[in-house]
């Protein structure tokens, strides 16, 4: 008897057996959205049932996931079913639960136009189970997979990002593309911290939404930091929606998941967003994604706030330094000057400066410099003449760990450390003939090579060079290099000295002693008239350099309302090329001796050859033989 009741079941479950290989084929291959209705119709066309319909309960409504023929099976089966867990029958219906224990709240409802056995039943339902149960887990992994892999793309673009509002809109675009829904949004506390801005806001006005803290689901996420999720045909989960938001943006929010975000303090920093899944509802694998890249998106936004304040320190700091360098002057060679550096600093044009020691050179690199798009990186100043020539191709292009005796570790050049912005060249005529040469390839190659390495590492830095010599005297002399001048000298900017310069002795005296008064905590006192008298008077070797040091002797040193005579400590070095002429004489020999002292400096520079002495003063040599013996010097050019 036991053994007939075995054959029986046996063959009540054949058909079970029989679905069991196409289900698990179609689990294997089918997409999400296809599988449950292609599978229903093999149990359908299996059976050669009436109706075969896929319920799901959900709290307390039932939702149909599937379904052949009509009618619908009747409600009390299912619900009934579901509590029982067990098979139950009506009529020409069967139910029965599937995953059992059945947390997923299925339920496989089957109508016959003849009984069927609840054993044949049971197979037919084990099976699909099994296949449910391994499609599932197939589009599981093959979903994380490719979600992954997604999220790994996106947040890897995410942490190139240097503005919020940029990285925001990406943020949403890719959440849209890998959860399928029509639109995202994350929202932020403003500076107040009583509402929460939402971007990007589509067809709101700047792309910015702004509602109350507390309002809605992303109120309630931000209060519990538990997401939340809102199905298309759940009514009591529909009510969660803030419909003033859809009117505002004209839009109508059928589903929603809205995730919190988390910084690295594990502080609810905003919440994350997306509405409208394009087919279904969102599903606990959309809400264990959005999780994820809500915390990506958490670390992006943190790391380009930081970079955003970054920035605008560093534009600040500069904004800072381009308003303490100036170039005080009104003499009508600093205003053409100004002007020069106007138009050239935001070029690449190659800039050398020629001026006397103390004219300020370096103080017009620094213009060139903040006046140009480079003035949010940094400016490197090299003296040349300060570098011994040995360790100037390690200054200036780096060198590797164990190049030389003293290599101890790697270090970068100044070109290196200028890339971006500018390096400034100073005294560029006291470089020997070999770091010249290396400093021209650099300059053409836009490339340098550390000593002892071989790997040529890109620099952008923009030259800026500056010297007190006559560049092209040196060229003539074989001391410097005729190509490197060319390269170097594409635009030349001449600083006038402080003696030529009339009226700006009293401006830049002026300027200095009121800055370092400043420093020095004390009003500043007025120069007398006797003082700017002799500050007019004075030769200025030392240039601007000269006076701005003198200011800050008074500034520390002076006492009193006022600057005298007395408190000007002139240092007068006599220049190598002025004459002395004693102010005993009067102006007949002054003029004289002036004018012998003239013509005999015009034969020494042009080595005794009177012809080219005399065409440098715009004589004829004839007409300075003549001059020569009216003053009583020599003729002779023997």
């Amino acid at each position: 008897m036991a053994s007939s009741d075995h054959t029986r079941r046996i063959e009540q479950g054949k058909q079970g057996l029989a679905l069991l290989p196409s289900l698990v084929l179609l689990a294997i291959e089918g997409e999400d959205d296809s599988f449950l209705a292609s599978a229903v119709q093999l149990i359908h066309d299996g059976l050669k049932a009436s109706s075969v319909s896929l319920m799901q309960g959900v709290k307390g409504q039932w939702r149909t996931l599937a379904s052949i023929g009509k009618p619908q099976p009747p409600m009390e089966l299912l619900s009934e079913t579901l509590d029982t867990e067990s098979t139950c029958t009506d009529g020409d219906w069967s139910a029965v639960p599937l995953n059992r224990p059945n947390r997923a709240g299925k339920v496989l409802a089957i109508s016959m136009p003849s009984p069927i056995a609840v054993e044949e039943l049971d197979s037919v339902t084990a099976a699909l189970d099994l296949a449910d149960i391994g499609h599932r887990a197939h589009i599981k992994t093959t979903r994380r997979s490719a979600q992954l892999e997604a999220i790994l793309e996106v947040t890897a673009l995410w942490n190139q990002s240097r503005e919020t509002d940029e990285l925001l809109i990406q943020i949403a675009e890719a959440s849209t593309r890998l959860l399928g829904a029509e639109r995202a949004t994350i929202f932020l506390p403003d500076t107040s911290g009583e509402s929460l801005i939402g971007k990007p806001a589509l067809g709101v006005e700047d792309g910015m939404l702004r509602i109350p803290v507390g309002a809605g689901v992303v109120g309630k996420v931000m209060e519990s930091g538990e997401p939340i999720r809102v199905d298309d045909d759940i009514s009591d989960e529909q009510q969660q929606i803030n419909r003033d938001v859809d009117q505002q943006l004209g839009f109508q929010t059928t589903t929603l998941l809205c995730v919190p975000m988390v910084n690295s303090q594990r502080e609810t920093i905003g919440a994350f967003e997306v509405i409208n899944r394009l087919v279904g509802n969102f599903t606990q694998a959309d809400q264990d994604a959005l999780v994820e890249l809500a915390h990506h998106a958490s670390v992006a936004i943190e790391n380009t706030r930081h970079v955003e304040h970054l920035v605008t320190t560093q534009t600040k700091v500069a904004d800072e330094a381009a308003d303490g360098v100036a170039l005080i002057g009104r003499c009508d060679e600093i205003e053409k000057l100004k002007k020069t550096i106007g138009r050239v600093a935001d070029t690449e044009l190659s800039i050398l400066i020629t001026g006397e020691n103390g004219t300020g050179k370096e103080v017009v690199a620094q213009l060139v410099h903040y006046l140009s798009s480079r003035r949010g990186a940094v400016m490197v100043a090299v003296n040349c003449a300060a570098i011994s020539e040995t360790l100037l191709e390690s200054e200036l292009f780096g060198h590797e760990k164990g190049a030389f005796t003293d290599a101890h570790q790697a270090r970068a050049g100044k070109f290196e450390l200028a890339d971006g912005g500018t390096l400034f060249l100073d005294e560029i005529g006291d470089m020997s003939l070999g770091g010249q040469a290396k400093l021209l390839r650099v300059l053409e190659e836009k490339v340098v090579v550390r000593v002892g390495g071989s790997a040529t590492i890109p620099t952008s830095a923009r030259v800026v060079a500056a010297t007190n010599q006559n560049l092209s005297e040196l060229v003539r002399d074989k001391k410097f290099r005729e190509d490197l001048f060319f390269r170097l000298n594409v635009v030349t900017i001449e600083l006038p000295p402080l003696r030529n310069r009339g009226d700006d002795v009293m401006l830049l005296a002026e300027h200095f002693l009121d800055e370092f008064c400043k420093k020095a905590r004390r009003e500043t006192p007025a120069i007398s008239g006797s003082a700017k008298k002799q500050l007019l008077g004075h030769r200025w070797p030392g240039n601007v350099r000269e006076l701005r040091n003198m200011m800050e002797r008074i500034a520390y040193l002076s006492e009193g309302e006022t600057v005298s005579v007395e408190d000007l400590a002139f240092i007068d070095v006599p220049a190598p090329q002025d004459s002395a002429i004693a102010l005993n004489l009067s102006l007949s020999a002054a003029t004289q001796q002036f004018q012998v002292e003239y013509i005999q400096r015009q034969i020494d520079n042009a080595k005794g050859n009177m012809t080219d002495a005399a065409a440098n003063m715009g004589l004829h040599r004839s007409n300075l033989y003549r001059k020569m013996k009216q003053l009583g010097m020599s003729a002779d050019d023997g």
